[in-house]
């Protein structure tokens, strides 16, 4: 029962939630050359639950609505399968859901009180945006736009907690790693297409059609990359930062992957597959460039 949770809870894409809170993190130790250890446990555990919370929610909303029966799973895309193979009852991830937003806001009301105003604006961001993701947000086509922002917010918010500023540094280096997530997102979308438009869904790949869709997945890359590089231009990130470049070539086969293979789904799991690897290593990278610099 354990590993169905752990399934339904998508643990290994919680990585994405990790990174982010490492790169504030790391951006403090940076500059400040200090850490709140029980501030940071207390974020990652809020990030984490909250994305829990999505998760979760996600997979009842998609299968309350029939789109989980119409598509074809993989280990990428299309959902978990633990409802449509009746390993779980709705209601009960349904409730988990909610138990895990419950947790995540009262720990990001714990940092209200200790923190201020700023927290509690991402705090609301995120609750309102988690609870309407998969239902109003997916439908209006703002997926994408959503899971960049939340990123952007993750690094923003963990580097005030830990700091009580704003800086220039930890809005960029949100930048990047939001819209590294939203890479994820963007091509996961594809196999999922049809069941998704067929549902009332909007995601970016609808909005546009697949093939114009293809084409614009290096924007994302193209943006993340932009904005780190005029970090180091700036001397706003520190010039290890560039070794996240060692990711290109997992970005490049993820792209030409899906440019070939975009209306195949048994095809373009390899595609997926490295533009996760692709997003996650470069984040990990990238708070590597931090710490390197650090202790040099």
């Amino acid at each position: 029962m354990i590993l169905v949770w752990l399934r339904v809870i998508r643990i290994r894409f919680l990585l994405a939630s990790v990174i982010a809170v490492s790169v504030g993190l790391s951006i403090n130790w940076w500059q400040n050359y200090s850490i709140e250890i029980f501030d940071a446990i207390l974020t990652f555990g809020g990030v984490l639950a909250l994305h829990a919370s999505v998760d979760l929610l996600n997979d009842y909303w998609d299968y309350k609505r029939g789109i989980d029966t119409k598509t074809k799973r993989t280990k990428m895309s299309g959902g978990t399968g633990v409802l449509p193979e009746g390993l779980l009852k709705p209601k009960s991830v349904y409730r988990a859901g909610i138990a895990f937003l419950i947790i995540g806001s009262i720990i990001g009301v714990y940092f209200v009180i200790t923190d201020g105003i700023i927290v509690a604006v991402i705090l609301g961001f995120a609750i309102l945006s988690i609870y309407f993701y998969s239902t109003k947000i997916v439908d209006s086509g703002l997926a994408e736009f959503f899971v960049a922002v939340k990123g952007t917010m993750i690094v923003l918010g963990t580097y005030f907690i830990q700091s009580n500023q704003i800086s220039v540094e930890s809005i960029l280096a949100g930048i990047v790693v939001g819209v590294l997530s939203s890479l994820v997102l963007f091509i996961a979308s594809f196999p999922d297409h049809d069941a998704d438009k067929s549902k009332g869904r909007k995601t970016l790949v609808i909005v546009l059609g697949k093939k114009k869709a293809k084409m614009i997945f290096w924007i994302f890359p193209t943006i993340s990359y932009s904005v780190l590089s005029l970090g180091v231009i700036f001397e706003l990130f520190p010039i290890f930062s560039l070794i996240t470049f060692l990711s290109v070539p997992l970005m490049i086969r993820g792209g030409l992957g899906l440019k070939r293979n975009f209306d195949s789904i048994d095809a373009m799991i390899p595609s997926m597959s490295s533009t996760l690897m692709f997003s996650r290593i470069t984040g990990i990278l990238f708070v590597t460039g931090f710490l390197i610099d650090s202790l040099i």
